[in-house]
């Protein structure tokens, strides 16, 4: 899908502050091309800094996507060796470019749980973008959304042991505080690549009032047009928020 300037300053007009992918089909896509299946990641990877690169340009505020879940775990050794090995290297390659081109890294999920060597290369690229004011990347590593509801429990408890946070003070906006996405709006567009009709555990709490965009497509294959024609599609929608039209 193309666009011209006329469409180029609607699309302005009305963008969705945070993107949220779970980028879907690398495995797929290797399977397609007969190849292996890091290949498929290596081609999402390109697929995916590309991404990065359009939300930038376009003055998205966040862009989350969901890299590996706790569920990946439970993937065969090999590729999931493999799978570290190509995040430590993509963070290694892009932590300059990132800071050229003023995009903010970040990274949520029980990082504790990546090994050594890739929580290295994470802070030292969260460090080294973090005062950058432009795009804010997230990474959702190790990561599970009903694991977060969890740990944001957990963060919660000793605050209202020691008496700081009262039982009765909290609520949604409080709640909110102890998730990995403090601070953060939520995701405004949810997109889903290879067609599969469901969340796989991403963003829960976050995604209640998400606009869900699905499509076909393996996530090796999504381009930037993909990307515009999933954010004309929700520009298109009404967002009620539970209320009635023109409330």
């Amino acid at each position: 899908m193309q666009y011209d300037n006329e469409n180029d300053a609607i699309l302005k007009a009305r963008l969705p502050r945070h993107i949220a992918i779970i980028m879907d089909g690398n495995g797929r896509w290797a399977r397609r091309h007969r190849l292996h299946r890091i290949e498929g990641h290596r081609a999402g990877a390109a697929a995916a800094k590309e991404i990065v690169r359009v939300c930038g340009k376009l003055g998205i505020q966040v862009l989350t996507l969901y890299a590996f879940s706790i569920e990946n775990w439970g993937r065969p050794k090999a590729e999931v060796n493999a799978l570290m090995m190509l995040l430590e290297e993509y963070i290694q390659k892009e932590a300059q470019e990132l800071v050229a081109h003023n995009v903010q890294f970040r990274a949520i999920g029980r990082l504790q749980g990546l090994p050594a060597s890739v929580q290295e290369r994470l802070y030292e690229t969260i460090g080294l973008t973090q005062g950058n004011n432009g795009l804010i990347l997230n990474l959702a590593l190790n990561y599970g959304g009903r694991s977060e509801i969890v740990d944001a429990v957990q963060a919660m408890i000793p605050e209202i042991q020691r008496g700081s946070l009262k039982v009765e003070e909290l609520d949604e906006e409080t709640f909110d505080r102890f998730l990995y996405t403090a601070g953060l709006p939520d995701p405004d567009l949810l997109i889903r690549t290879s067609g599969e009709m469901r969340l796989s555990n991403f963003l829960l709490w976050q995604s209640a009032y998400a606009e869900l965009w699905i499509t076909p497509i393996l996530w090796p294959d999504f381009t930037p047009e993909h990307l515009m024609e999933a954010i004309a599609a929700y520009q298109k929608r009404e967002r009620r928020f539970g209320r009635t039209s023109g409330e």
